[in-house]
Parts: C-alpha cells; sequence; structure tokens
C-alpha cells in the first residue's frame, strides 16, 4: 500500500522522481506504466495504470449521460496522460499540468493507498494550515470507525 509522503523535485524537462519507497512498490506490483492526471488542476495525481484501467471499467458501466461522469471525464482527460517510469524511476508531467498546479521545484509526493498525489510544496502546507483537521471532522472519522 501507498502511505506516507516524501518530498522530491521536479527537474526543468518537467520529470518526477518517483521517491524510492514508492516506485518500488509500484514497480514490483503494477510495473512502470502509470496514468497521471488531476481532478482540479491543483495537484497532480499519478495512478499505476492497472489501477487507473479498473477506474476506466467502473466508468464503462455507467450511464454515459451521467453530467458528473461527463464532468469527470473532462477533467481526468484534460490534464491526462500516460506515461511510464524511466530507469531512474522519473515520470513526465504534462506541461499544462505542471502550469495550472504549480508543479516545479520542491513537491511533496503523498501516498494515497493505491495512487500518489504531488504537491507543489508550499501550497500543500498552506491548504492544510488553511483546513485544519475540525472536532466535527473528528467525530466523523470515529462515527466511521476510525
Amino acid at each position: 500500500m501507498l502511505r506516507g509522503s516524501s518530498p522530491a523535485k521536479v527537474d526543468g524537462k518537467g520529470r518526477i522522481k518517483v521517491p524510492s519507497v514508492f516506485r518500488r512498490y509500484v514497480e514490483e506490483k503494477y510495473g512502470r506504466d502509470c496514468f497521471v492526471t488531476s481532478l482540479s488542476g491543483d495537484f497532480v495525481r499519478v495512478y499505476p495504470l492497472p489501477i487507473w484501467l479498473e477506474v476506466e471499467k467502473k466508468i464503462a458501466g455507467l450511464p454515459s449521460m451521467n453530467p458528473t461522469i461527463t464532468r469527470f471525464l473532462n477533467l481526468v482527460n484534460y490534464y491526462g496522460q500516460v506515461t511510464a517510469m524511466d530507469d531512474q524511476g522519473r515520470i513526465l508531467i504534462h506541461p499544462l499540468l505542471r502550469q495550472k498546479s504549480a508543479i516545479d521545484g520542491n513537491v511533496a509526493v503523498l501516498g494515497n493507498q493505491t495512487y500518489l498525489d504531488i504537491w507543489n510544496r508550499e501550497k500543500f502546507e498552506a491548504m492544510l494550515a488553511a483546513q485544519p483537521l475540525t472536532d466535527e471532522d473528528k467525530q466523523i472519522l470515529s462515527s466511521l470507525g476510525i
């Protein structure tokens, strides 16, 4: 499972070297192919391709005229591209997504069970400060058994 966080850097060509703690797991379990996208443009989401194919399979079974599905597909396809980790464990982030998410230089890579999220580090830390875990959040987590 992908968990925790690791700092990383995006190079001048728009590539990020996937931190070794995540890279090893992804390569062994899923291979090198990935779908790199975003749900908002604020951050980058990296799905191992087999995980993304599971998402697409679920979507294929839903009504194609559902406006939520259409909006979701518009977002992930606009920002998305299939790519593969190179021999050094680097993946390319599409220039459009890099620009929109301000992914350059220092970034935070977060493991989220089956995919990775990549955030501009300053932007992510500001979001954490602005949106702390509230008492209501803690109650909801408790009601979910967490």
